[in-house]
């Protein structure tokens, strides 16, 4: 039976403040670091953030499958939860602001419903297919998200992820290029690199050395905007551990520079 989108998309957003509320308290207090054996950063904040959300979830989609970057598989069967509870834990443990949940479902392969939250920005953003992707900033109504219109990347501006990636061979050379090309970068990384593009603050996004969990909920977040989400190859992934997401104006220039064209 396919998944019902409305009820899909309220529970992602319900996920994602529900992680965003149980990690806020650990904000900015100290929290204890551990590191895990890729080398990357956990707290308890991750650990309660991805229980709350998974708690979300089976509160609505009890006999689904769930991917948590802390906790692992759980076992459903149909459709599949992918859950970072905290993107960008560094930055949270330094008390930066550009930090968040990231909840993505997966009915066939296809990412149909997501949701990311900025606790300290007071920002969630929401979407599923066919049914827009939608931002609440604050005590406000929701707004209905749309990408720029820029087309001409001299005008355009590119927002880059991980640069320890990105700027190696071979990738070097293109991003270098592109990065010289636009009329500004910037380097937020994490989520908060993605909602620049959400909200038309730019044009282009790079992300590279990543996880499903760190982009599978973007992807449709940006298409339900109006823009394109692939990999580095043009394909319309999440798998590969490298995006590109645009307006989709000056996706094919950007592609052609990552291909050395």
């Amino acid at each position: 039976m396919p998944v019902d989108l409305p009820l899909a998309m309220a529970t992602a957003r319900r996920a994602a403040e529900a992680a965003a509320a149980a990690a806020l308290p650990h904000f900015r207090r100290g929290v204890r670091v551990e590191v895990k054996p890729d080398r990357s950063p956990v707290t308890a904040a991750d650990r309660e953030a991805e229980a709350a959300a998974v708690a979300a979830i089976r509160a609505a989609f009890p006999g689904h499958a769930v991917l948590g970057e802390e906790s692992g598989a759980h076992a459903g069967s149909g459709a599949r939860w992918v859950i970072d509870p905290i993107d960008g834990t560094r930055g949270f443990t330094r008390g930066g602001s550009f930090w968040g949940p990231l909840v993505a479902l997966e009915e066939g392969g296809t990412v149909v419903a997501g949701a990311m939250a900025l606790p300290a920005l007071s920002e969630t953003y929401w979407a599923a297919r066919g049914l827009g992707s939608w931002l609440a900033a604050g005590p406000g109504e929701p707004r209905r998200l749309q990408v720029s219109g820029i087309a001409d990347w001299p005008e355009a501006t590119l927002s880059l992820g991980e640069m320890r990636f990105l700027l190696v061979p071979p990738l070097d050379g293109p991003v270098g290029e592109l990065v010289r090309s636009a009329a500004s970068t910037r380097c937020y990384g994490d989520l908060a690199g993605a909602a620049m593009l959400l909200t038309g603050r730019c044009e282009a996004w790079l992300e590279a050395g990543v996880q499903l969990w760190d982009i599978a909920a973007l992807q449709v977040l940006v298409e339900e905007a109006g823009g394109r989400f692939t990999d580095f190859e043009g394909r319309p992934s999440a798998n590969s551990g490298r995006c590109l997401a645009t307006n989709g104006r000056v996706h094919e220039r950007v592609l052609a520079a990552l291909a050395g064209r």
